[in-house]
């Protein structure tokens, strides 16, 4: 493990709740690094990816304010696996860095990283001392994320299919947070799971 607080790794589906658990956290001044977060600073006009961005993939993809294309990059990558292939060699180098940069950071007891795709990719479970899960039926995940934003459900279906499955998720959890009760359950976990990683820092 690179760093010296103690790295949880917090992830769940899309309309899991994820990012309520982690301003808990954050709530109880445990410092939260969001992988999502950087990866939008490296593609915004001046980040640090954009020179790699325009090399790989010309001028067409770079907008007028001189950040990434997102809406153009967006479609060619879901038309052709070997573009996002390409892009995530670009881009997920440099958020490990700046991640881990952000971890070591950190003054913190221990650092939530909120990682979306920490199943999927694996690239960040090596870094993380333990996995927390953020986990809810699915038909819940549909209703949450259709009502946030304002997508229809057959479309969250399909962003969720491709996703990893609660299943899989649940596999690599060293530590679940139940989201599918009220706030007042929500938060008596996270206040339980923060006075476990405070014990573990201690041992």
């Amino acid at each position: 493990m690179s760093g010296l607080a103690l790295k949880i790794g917090l992830t769940g589906g899309m309309g899991s709740g994820k990012s309520t658990v982690a301003a808990r956290f954050a709530n109880h001044g445990i410092e939260v690094v969001d992988i999502d977060a950087i990866a939008r600073e490296l593609a915004v006009p001046g980040g640090a990816a954009i020179p790699a961005l325009r090399a790989a993939f010309g001028e067409a993809m770079i907008a007028a304010d001189g950040g990434l294309d997102r809406p153009r990059m967006r479609a060619l990558v879901f038309a052709d696996p070997a573009v996002r292939a390409r892009l995530e060699g670009i881009l997920h180098p440099l958020i490990e860095a700046q991640g881990l940069r952000r971890c070591a950071e950190a003054r913190s007891p221990y650092v939530i990283v909120d990682v979306p795709l920490l199943a999927e990719t694996g690239r960040w479970r090596k870094h993380c001392d333990r996995v927390c899960v953020v986990d809810c039926p699915r038909e819940l995940q549909i209703a949450r994320a259709a009502a946030r934003d304002g997508h229809p459900h057959d479309e969250v279906e399909t962003i969720l299919s491709a996703q990893a499955s609660r299943e899989a998720r649940l596999a690599i959890a060293d530590d679940v947070v139940d989201n599918s009760g009220t706030l007042d359950a929500l938060q008596a976990q996270v206040d339980a799971l923060h006075a476990r990683y405070l014990a573990l820092v201690a041992e």
